[in-house]
């Protein structure tokens, strides 16, 4: 007889056993008495004794010796009763695991960001989540156009504080930003002097092509006053690293943001300039919307994003 028979054979027989009838039975060989089983089950005594004894005919043992104060097993019956404790406890760890792996995070969360805010703050907490929660799984697009993210197909976003829709959830999870303003030493060198925005005019300001065709203006602020300038040069990218890039080989004055900068700044090989015109602004954001259905991993991602995002404003307050 193979392995499958036999165990076709045995559900066969348990299946015919009524389930009330074989948890009375352990539930009295447990507590060893029908009294204390029935406290155990919420039952009468006298319901689990018609149980038991309704068992004890279907399998033509007798499986409890019974008399007025005590109640013990027979040999069948403790030999019945040592084979299906083990089961049951299979059985109770079985289910266990089920409920452990339906309240687990899992599935597929689709994030939409810019690429510098994925390589700044967005991959670094990610990778963290990520080998916490293996059974996580994550698909990153970035891209420079901000887009409808419920109508791309997002379950959220990465992007400035002040571009997150109003109708969003935003939640705060990295520094604030700033965005500066940056050249060589050899272009400053051999530049007119930079002073205040008026002064770009009389300079090459790399620009920055955004997706949608437009060419990103700067944004200078200092003691209430805002400017914003539409500056003119003669090299224009369409990605922010090449902006770096051009300003570190002298091609001119170059609008980035300080983390991008940072290590250029501190080697000496870019140097800023406008210092008091480009305060610091709110930082990156995680948004989704408001009303969305969050199942156990999209809840507990988020629930890790805001207590990154806590500690790290914590720390830094």
């Amino acid at each position: 007889m193979t392995n499958t028979t036999r165990n076709d054979e045995i559900i066969r027989t348990v299946g015919s056993l009524p389930p009330g009838e074989l948890a009375a039975f352990l539930a009295v060989a447990e507590h060893g008495g029908f009294r204390a089983a029935s406290r155990s089950l919420n039952q009468t005594a006298s319901a689990l004794s018609h149980a038991v004894a309704g068992l004890e005919k279907r399998l033509k043992v007798k499986l409890f010796h019974r008399s007025t104060r005590n109640v013990s097993l027979t040999e069948p019956g403790r030999r019945l009763s040592e084979r299906l404790m083990p089961a049951l406890a299979e059985i109770g760890l079985a289910v266990e695991e089920l409920h452990e792996q339906a309240s687990s995070p899992s599935g597929l969360v689709r994030i939409n960001c810019d690429a510098n805010a994925a390589e700044q703050v967005l991959m670094p907490l990610l990778t963290r989540f990520m080998a916490q929660v293996p059974t996580m799984r994550f698909e990153i697009r970035s891209e420079g156009k901000l887009v409808d993210i419920a109508e791309g197909g997002f379950d959220c976003g990465v992007r400035a504080a002040e571009l997150v829709p109003d109708e969003m959830v935003a939640i705060p999870i990295g520094p604030d930003q700033q965005h500066i303003v940056v050249a060589s030493p050899a272009y400053l060198q051999s530049a007119p002097s930079v002073d205040s925005p008026s002064d770009l005019g009389l300079h090459q300001c790399i620009q920055l092509r955004m997706a949608g065709g437009s060419i990103y203006r700067w944004e200078f602020q200092r003691r209430g006053e805002t400017v914003v300038v539409a500056t003119t040069g003669n090299l224009v990218v369409d990605q922010s690293r090449l902006l770096l890039a051009a300003a570190l080989d002298g091609c001119g004055l170059a609008y980035v943001t300080r983390w991008m900068a940072a290590d250029a700044l501190a080697g000496g090989s870019l140097r800023q300039v406008l210092d008091d015109w480009t305060p610091p602004y709110p930082g990156l954001c995680l948004y989704y919307p408001r009303h969305r259905h969050l199942g156990t991993g999209m809840r507990s991602f988020l629930d890790f994003m805001k207590a990154e995002g806590s500690r790290f404003h914590e720390t830094n307050s």
